[in-house]
């Protein structure tokens, strides 16, 4: 299994090599007959391996030996909508009944699945060197942008790394550069009356895409075009603020115009193939620079990739989640590994505003196991996992006052029928507090053991089922994965 549909051609071409016509795929983006073909392939037995993304967990396949994720740790393996489930748990169940082989592996396995290892409870295994005998460890190196303030004639590009940059492709030598962002700028606003353009549908600001030439929102898909005025004021001192992958690739293309660029993104890869052809075209270095967002930073494997640039390395770091610190730490160590894989060395640049945060220091120096045991006293500080166990819940409704009073409601429910030692967060609205015209509250439900949890759980599905709450909607996540 691999995180992402799109590392999937990748993934599959290995095991054709190996296998041939006895590797089937299974994945949400094959067509309804393509689906079918590769199900019949599976159920008939003709197909003994199967590579897919997460859906692939449930295929009909008969006597299994060995179950295989890979990049256990990415929080795409967790389905967020209906029916919720997650793809490493539901392989938990299958290998133990087939009595199969599970193998999850990682560079940076997530925290909850570290410390079950460290209690016994799966074996860990470790890879002390790298596949390939003649690679070096890259050398990583923070560069704080406080160091550069005022001195930038690109805003995503400190000169050290545009300096870098230059010294790569003079050696004709490929680069990496990740940007965990799409559009173009994050939000316009007008200098004379400080109007944001935002979403009518959410509580967030319209990204500008320019290839489009439009204002995107990123959450209900709401599209309109760029307005040339203020909305607000009539002001034509509309400015862009903040940075995407589109903005990051006009300034490649200004201070390096005879350079190759490619850029992978969501926006670039909405076509069928178009993901493997910008890889493929890279692999052959058409291209001398690779841009894109945190799909780039794993499973590719390009011997000629000497320097690997994060050009902001707090996009993920300020999130409000607990995760955040460790999905930051993961992504740097990921995307650090894209450089210098054969024998030519390979070098990494961080750029932050944060340099002495601990979850880019230890990245820097690629110590799993130091970021292990610093982010384990933070979680046993506040009670996370894999101290305790998570439920979200979060209720929705197109009126404000009543997704509050309802949150109580259920808030005191919570109180009443469970025992004293639960911990509960909230009711707060979510970060992102209103989307597709829904206001949204959450609780979040921390215990160790709870015997009556479940059936709580149970009497509030009950309540939100009754006519006076037929409008109100209620999703419940064990261990959520997302708290945006």
């Amino acid at each position: 299994m691999v995180p992402e549909i799109s590392l999937t051609p990748q993934m599959t071409n290995r095991f054709i090599s190996r296998f041939g016509k006895q590797v089937a795929i299974m994945h949400s983006a094959l067509s309804d007959g393509e689906k079918f073909d590769e199900w019949r392939k599976i159920k008939s037995g003709q197909a003994r391996v199967v590579v897919g993304a997460r859906s692939a967990i449930f295929v009909p396949i008969e006597n299994i030996g060995a179950i295989i994720i890979d990049e256990e740790h990415e929080a795409t393996y967790k389905q967020e909508s209906n029916p919720r489930y997650h793809a490493r748990d539901v392989a938990l169940l299958r290998a133990k009944y087939h009595k199969a082989v599970l193998l999850m592996g990682s560079a940076t396995p997530s925290i909850e699945s570290r410390a079950r290892a460290s209690r016994g409870v799966y074996q860990f295994l470790q890879l002390t060197h790298r596949a390939n005998p003649m690679a070096k460890i890259p050398k990583v190196e923070i560069v704080d942008f406080r160091d550069y303030v005022g001195q930038q004639e690109v805003s995503n590009f400190t000169p050290y790394l545009l300096e870098k940059i230059a010294d790569r492709l003079e050696k004709n030598e490929q680069v990496v550069l990740m940007l965990n962002r799409r559009g173009y700028s994050s939000f316009i606003m007008c200098r004379d009356c400080g109007y944001v353009d935002e979403c009518p549908n959410c509580d967030i600001s319209l990204t500008l895409h320019m290839d489009t030439k439009t204002m995107n929102c990123h959450y209900c898909g709401f599209e309109k075009s760029i307005p040339h005025t203020c909305p607000n004021c009539h002001s034509r001192s509309i400015r862009y603020y903040g940075t995407g992958t589109q903005k990051a690739y006009d300034e490649l293309v200004e201070v390096f115009p005879q350079a190759r660029i490619l850029r992978m993104d969501v926006d670039t890869t909405r076509q069928k193939g178009a993901h493997q052809r910008i890889l493929d075209k890279f692999g052959n270095h058409e291209a001398d620079i690779l841009l894109g967002t945190q799909m780039i930073a794993k499973g590719l494997d390009f011997p000629n990739v000497t320097l690997v640039g994060v050009l902001n390395a707090d996009t993920s770091l300020n999130l409000p989640d607990f995760r955040s610190s460790e999905r930051t730490f993961q992504l740097l160590t990921q995307v650090a590994g894209r450089a210098g894989r054969a024998e030519k060395e390979g070098e990494v640049l961080i750029q932050t505003y944060n340099p002495q945060h601990y979850a880019i220091q230890l990245a820097q120096k690629q110590d799993y196991e130091a970021f292990y045991a610093y982010e384990m006293g933070i979680r046993r500080q506040l009670a996370y996992p894999p101290y305790y166990f998570t439920v979200g819940l979060t209720l929705s409704h197109k009126d404000e006052q009543t997704v509050v009073r309802k949150s109580f409601e259920l808030l005191q429910l919570l109180r009443q029928q469970l025992s004293d030692k639960i911990k509960i967060l909230g009711p707060t609205p979510k970060p992102i507090a209103r989307t597709h015209n829904l206001y949204h509250y959450q609780i979040i439900v921390k215990y160790r053991f709870e015997d009556n949890l479940e059936n709580v759980l149970n009497q509030i599905l009950d309540l939100t089922q009754l006519p006076e709450n037929k409008d109100l909607r209620l999703v419940i996540d064990y261990e959520p994965q997302n708290f945006m």
